[in-house]
């Protein structure tokens, strides 16, 4: 499912809303702790877990981009910057696991929001996918794809914004 776009007061919403089939504390250390992180998003590393903590962007030339973590609650709240932007991982438990619910807050939608949207929809099956003890065959192939749906995606909502703005 793609994911679902807003507009918001501030800038825009994107959300999406997965299901897991696995506990709250098992996708949290997912999140939050490297050696699972490193596994769905080799370049995102987690410095200091706390308000006012910080994860690392790893970049290719050996630098790096300070993430600000701005909210932390054990097994249930992450949210740090993203560049101007916002990301938060909310995870509620569930009967048959949990439900974890990604935010990304977007200043504008520019001409990269749909290479981030296919990225994060691509880690979140990766997360999946590993939490189900299985690996995913190409993750370029699988974003390629969804860099495709998302660039549809976004087009039409604002095409759709556009409409409701006339």
């Amino acid at each position: 499912m793609l994911a679902i776009l807003e507009k918001a007061p501030d800038g825009y919403v994107a959300r999406f809303d997965r299901s897991f089939r696995h506990s709250a504390e098992a996708v949290w250390s997912m999140l939050t702790e490297n050696d699972k992180l490193s596994r769905w998003f080799s370049e995102l590393e987690t410095g200091e877990l706390r308000e006012g903590g910080f994860i690392r962007f790893n970049m290719p030339d050996g630098s790096f981009i300070k993430l600000d973590i701005l909210e932390v609650k054990l097994c249930s709240v992450l949210e740090y910057t993203w560049g101007e932007d916002r990301v938060r991982f909310e995870l509620y438990p569930e009967s048959e696991g949990c439900r974890l619910v990604l935010t990304e807050k977007l200043q504008a939608i520019t001409a990269h929001t749909p290479k981030d949207l296919a990225g994060w929809h691509v880690c979140l099956e990766a997360i999946r996918l590993l939490l189900d003890g299985e690996e995913m065959p190409s993750r370029k192939k699988e974003w390629e794809a969804w860099y495709e749906k998302y660039s549809r995606h976004v087009d039409t909502f604002l095409a759709e914004e556009g409409r409701q703005g006339n």
